[in-house]
């Protein structure tokens, strides 16, 4: 149960800083109107990070359902964990929304853009192609469950893998990276509960104005970063270090 609760906690406070960072920019009314992508990128780092290295010691701090689903496909994490851990990540991801509603109330109720307020919970692409969209959420994933993989420094033949806290820098290094390099075209989601909790959190707050939470899109991504970490856990496998 233990592990949950910091599953839970480590994931409200992923989206709370991580959200909280795009309120910040995109809603009217505040201080940080100039953040623009570096600071977008470079916040979600610093989300990941602070994620990461509450939960570390307790949990493995997945913090991502796609990294518990590939850990459990390369056997480095048990199957009847699965259910709960990917619970605790979408619960954890709600709450942290539900943390930058009320932080940033005043300046929800000021901005009546539907696609802003819709982008401070959840992702959409620059240009709406889904198959495309898909393939961008799926290398985005590889990219990040197969670096946490060898951050984590775990063998297939050896202990486990548990991403503890002293590894919470290079896996945010990472989410950063990540955050240039590939989250241009979607917005780079890369976490289902991430894109999931929140867009359920769009449904049922009560915004101004909110318009559509684009459920259409919403398959995109929860599972272009199951495939693109199932292919990364399959890859380690096949490699064998």
């Amino acid at each position: 149960m233990t592990e949950y609760i910091f599953e839970f906690i480590g994931t409200a406070m992923l989206i709370l800083i991580g959200n909280g960072i795009v309120a910040n920019l995109v809603l009217k009314e505040t201080k940080g109107a100039d953040l623009g992508w570096v600071g977008i990128s470079i916040g979600w780092g610093i989300a990941v990070f602070i994620g990461v290295y509450i939960s570390a010691d307790v949990s493995g701090a997945h913090l991502n359902p796609a990294v518990t689903i590939s850990l459990a496909t390369a056997g480095q994490f048990g199957w009847h964990l699965v259910p709960g851990y990917i619970l605790a990540q979408l619960l954890g991801a709600m709450m942290g929304n539900l943390l930058v509603w009320l932080t940033y109330k005043k300046q929800y109720d000021a901005t009546s853009d539907p696609d802003a307020l819709l982008a401070t919970f959840s992702t959409s692409p620059a240009i709406r192609s889904p198959f495309w969209n898909f393939i961008t959420e799926v290398i985005g994933a590889f990219t990040l469950v197969f670096g946490v993989f060898y951050i984590a420094g775990g063998s297939i033949s050896g202990e486990p893998i548990s991403l503890g806290s002293l590894n919470a820098l290079p896996v945010a290094l990472l989410v950063t990276g990540i955050g240039f390099a590939l989250g241009g075209p979607t917005g780079y989601a890369i976490n289902p509960a991430r894109d999931l909790g929140p867009r359920i959190m769009h449904a049922l707050l009560p915004l101004k104005g909110k318009g559509t939470s684009d459920w259409g899109y919403a398959w995109v991504p929860i599972v272009g970063p199951f495939v693109g970490g199932c292919i990364a856990a399959l890859v380690y496998l096949w490699i064998g270090i």
